[in-house]
This record gives structure tokens, sequence and C-alpha cells, in this order.
């Protein structure tokens, strides 16, 4: 979708009652799409689907690919008729794109240059893992670092969304399972992730795995496995690679995943980090409090997020 960069996202009005709903961005505004779908529907005198349209994310993004399509016109609609209800950025706090997918799965050792970092073996076969909804964050939330770990690490990732049910998909038809591409920051507690053969109790701590700012529609990335992935820490470049190095490319990704389980829309997975951790780095180096870390996307944007205490 057009706009700053008119991608779909989560948002809601700074106040304590405000609920999260579907947007999105241009010229730095967030325009609220179930709003413009009812204003649009006004323009046409279509009084009969004013209501249709859903404001939820949740519900958005468990429409499929279709709902996206709707979206599109709202959003055509909407650059040339003035938006009746926008909001300036500083006036809404945006949250992960899918808020409560039914699945998060996370693809481990999917760059050579990071498995050599890692002192791991090359796989024969997608190494998947799992996290949980209460894991993930917003693109401007604070990552949590709790006194369970001291050695919590950074990973720029790139997220799929899943677009429509998926279910023995085969790899040159994957594209049309996608809804879109978002960033993400696989945060992971080494010493934890470590201390067993199960990587789980070291990758899905609380409030601890941002996703956004937004969600890039498949079709305005024409080649996912061309897109170059950098992290910052405190602005100095640790992460710098392409996702063409990626072992495992989305299609094989997306129809292996659906090979095992059956994918449904909203679900999201993340497809792996290069080279460049914390881990990797000679001495390790960690995330502390107070750190700041960006992650930048080709074609997606960029979101940071500050390490910080979780709140008492």
């Amino acid at each position: 979708m057009g706009g700053v960069r008119g991608e779909a996202g989560n948002y809601r009005l700074k106040n304590d009652f405000s609920l999260n709903r579907i947007g999105i961005m241009r010229d730095d505004k967030v325009i609220d799409l179930s709003k413009g779908y009812a204003q649009m529907k006004l323009k046409e005198n279509n009084l009969a689907s004013i209501g249709v349209f859903p404001s939820d994310p949740d519900q958005f993004y468990s429409n499929g690919k279709a709902i996206l399509e709707e979206a599109k016109k709202i959003d055509a609609f909407l650059q040339k008729e003035p938006p009746e209800y926008q909001y300036k950025k500083e006036e809404v706090v945006i949250g992960p794109p899918v808020p409560n997918p039914s699945k998060i799965i996370c693809v481990g050792t999917n760059y050579a240059e990071h498995i050599a970092e890692m002192k791991g073996v090359v796989p024969d076969y997608p190494v998947l893992f799992a996290k949980f909804n209460n894991a993930l964050i917003g693109p401007e939330d604070s990552i949590y670092k709790t006194d369970q770990t001291e050695k919590l690490d950074y990973e720029a990732e790139l997220g799929v969304v899943i677009g429509q049910k998926a279910s023995n998909v085969k790899q040159e038809d994957v594209f049309e399972y996608i809804a879109g591409y978002t960033i993400a920051n696989d945060i992971s507690a080494r010493d934890l992730q470590k201390r067993t053969l199960q990587w789980l109790q070291g990758k899905s701590l609380d409030h601890t795995t941002p996703i956004g700012p937004y969600i890039v529609t498949v079709d305005d990335i024409p080649n996912p496995n061309q897109l170059n992935i950098k992290s910052y820490v405190n602005g100095e470049m640790r992460q710098s690679s392409n996702t063409k190095h990626q072992i495992f490319n989305i299609p094989h990704i997306v129809s292996f995943i659906s090979e095992l389980i059956t994918l449904e829309p909203g679900d999201i997975i993340l497809t792996g980090t290069p080279d460049g951790v914390g881990m990797g780095m000679n001495p390790p180096t960690y995330l502390k409090l107070g750190d700041k870390v960006r992650v930048e996307i080709e074609g997606i944007g960029m979101m940071e997020n500050e390490v910080v205490a979780p709140r008492q």
C-alpha cells in the first residue's frame, strides 16, 4: 500500500481507553482503515456495507489476502479523498502488526556465517522452534531484561506473515500464501537457550521480541530473497548481510513448514539471523540495560527498541 510506507499496521491512541485498531501510515500520519472504509462506502452510497470492515488487527489478518486487497482499495480512495480519521504519529502507539498470531515459527541457523560464529553445523533441514505471544512487542516498545539472564542477545530477522491457509504448499506456489513481510528482532537469552538441548526457554521470554513497524504487502517486495538486513547497538553496526545468503530461502521455508503444520492467516515465520550477534563477538558482548537496538531491512524500514528492566 502507498504512503510513507503505507503499510498495514496496528495502532492505538495514547489514552488508557483506546483499543488497538488496524491502520496505514502515510506522510507520517496514521489513517484508520476501518473508518476509511466507512468513508469510502458513504461516498459510494453503499450504507449496507459500512460496518463490515474489521477494525481489530487480529481479525483483520485472520481474513487473509482478500482483506489486504480491500485495504488497497481503501488506501487508493483515501489518496484522492482526504481521510476523515487520521492521527499524527506522536498521538498514537504503534503495536506489533499482528498482536496475537496463532503461531510464531522461527528458523534457526539459516545463514552460513552465523553458523560459523556460533560454532555450529550447517543443517540438512530447516531448524524450527517456536515463540509465543507473550514475547511479542511493538516496534517502539522496550525490550525487557530480567535477572534470569546475563546473556541477552539481538538477532535481526525478516518476518513472513501468512495470508491464507497453507498446507502442503509447493515451493513455486508459496508467494500466493504470503500476506507480506515485516521486521523482527529475535531477542535470545543465550545462557537459558544453551543450558538444555531445547532452545525454547531462551527464546520466548516475556516482552522480548519486537515486530514491526508494519507489514509490507507481498506485491511491494518482488524478491524477499534479495534484501539488505542490518542491526545496530547504540549506533554501532553489528550485523550487515543480505537475505540472499539464507541457506533455506522463503519458498523453501514456507513449503517445508506447511508440510508439517497447517499455517493460518496471520501466522508469523521468522527466517533466521545473519552473523554479527553478540555471542559471536570476541569477547562476547551482550545487551545491557539502556542499550538501544535498531534493525533495518531494505524495502520495509526500521525499528529501534531500548533494553530496560521489567516494570514492577
